[in-house]
């Protein structure tokens, strides 16, 4: 019989193993994965969990965002700690996520990363969701793939220009990757474009026949993307892995926590989270009329910074290194992330819950993605990257921003 995952590396004799010892139970085994045998103990995985990053001071603001929502404090400390708050656990999520996946495989930790890789944003747009905050819903969506595509891309490219004249990566990988971006994008034109002709007609906009024709427009396209999305990770993970390959080696770094220890860690950061990102929502309505700060600003610009912090670390850090395939998984994948999966998500969840989320965004909004994905595509498409690139990208994002601001 040939050998597998299954099967013992060395032969039983007489019931037992080579060493004499004999084989062991299941209670046993389960005992000996709770205890974490040959791995980090508890202690030393949460000792590295709480203490390995100076970023972890922030989680000095969990308690205080609760304390400040339950005792009503003023609108902009409630959203000031929940702000806070969420850095840390931002990080904290993408460790133990990382910490599993060294250990799971390839295949499953595509998946471990596919489902927690952008939890935060999941966490924050499902409660916006409940809340009937559908315009955060959409403009944190939205803010979150641009954040990506041209704040933290650029900020990799510009560090990596300081470090090198021209970093070049997989071109072939990155263009498929970029493919499935202007898909998704497309995605969100189509009803922008149904609703301004409805609307152009004057005869649909006035009838509850426009509105739902985009709820049957989204919901659909929702099923789609994310079948698309489901190949994509067959594509990237198994039939076409070796695109994805850098022909650089680098040392695999050591693990830090065992398996249990980073699943109840996960599970743990993932509820705290949920509470601060139903903190930070439920602040956002007084915070914004209080101060005046327009709420596409806050919901576009604010919140995917926050959420995606610990992301824009690791992009330029691995910029830095040299590992510009990984840079680009990171910012072009998380990107492809929310659009081709947390957006129809949520548009799924809404559906169920009785929330009316369509894919219909503003035209503004609308172009604004559509010519940042043409100017991500311009760039990578020749598989290199140099410090001027990188500037174009940021000079957009600022200019995006600029416009949002005095929306």
């Amino acid at each position: 019989m040939s050998p597998s995952e299954t099967t013992t590396l060395l032969p039983r004799q007489n019931g037992q193993d080579v060493e004499g010892l004999p084989p062991r139970s299941r209670s046993q085994r389960f005992s000996a994965f709770i205890k974490a045998e040959g791995e980090p103990t508890w202690i030393q995985s949460y000792r590295w969990f709480f203490f390995g990053s100076w970023l972890n001071v922030l989680l000095v603001f969990v308690p205080l965002s609760s304390i400040a929502h339950h005792m009503q404090w003023d609108a902009a400390l409630r959203f000031s700690f929940s702000f806070f708050a969420i850095i840390p656990l931002a990080k904290l999520l993408g460790d133990s996520t990382e910490q599993m996946s060294a250990k799971l495989g390839q295949t499953l930790a595509g998946l471990l990363n596919a489902s927690f890789g952008n939890a935060v944003e999941i966490i924050v747009g499902i409660a916006a969701l409940l809340q009937d905050q559908l315009r955060i819903v959409q403009t944190s969506m939205l803010g979150s793939i641009l954040s990506n595509i041209l704040l933290v891309l650029g900020c990799s490219f510009l560090a990596a220009g300081f470090k090198r004249p021209e970093s070049i990566f997989q071109v072939t990988a990155a263009q498929a990757s970029s493919s499935l971006m202007t898909l998704a994008c497309i995605t969100l034109v189509i009803p922008a474009a149904y609703h301004s002709s409805s609307s152009g007609t004057g005869i649909l906009s006035p009838y509850p026949a426009s509105d739902h024709g985009l709820l049957v427009i989204s919901r659909g396209t929702a099923i789609v993307l994310l079948l698309i999305y489901c190949a994509y990770l067959y594509f990237q993970l198994k039939s076409h892995a070796f695109l994805y390959d850098s022909d650089v080696h680098h040392e695999v770094e050591p693990q830090q926590m065992s398996i249990v220890a980073a699943s109840v860690s996960l599970l743990a950061v993932t509820v705290v989270t949920s509470f601060c990102a139903d903190y930070l929502v439920s602040s956002i309505e007084e915070f914004a009329e209080r101060y005046s700060i327009p709420k596409p600003f806050i919901g576009l610009i604010l919140i995917p910074i926050v959420a995606n912090a610990a992301e824009h670390v690791t992009s330029v850090w691995m910029a830095m290194k040299n590992q510009m395939e990984l840079t680009i998984t990171i910012c072009v994948g998380s990107s492809i992330q929310i659009a081709a999966f947390v957006v129809p998500l949520l548009v799924i969840v809404g559906w169920i819950s009785g929330h009316e989320l369509t894919l219909f965004f503003a035209n503004f909004e609308t172009i604004v993605l559509f010519v940042s994905v043409l100017l991500v595509n311009t760039l990578i498409q020749d598989g290199k990257s140099n410090y001027m690139e990188g500037l174009m990208l940021v000079s957009l994002y600022f200019v995006i921003a600029l416009a949002f601001w005095v929306t």
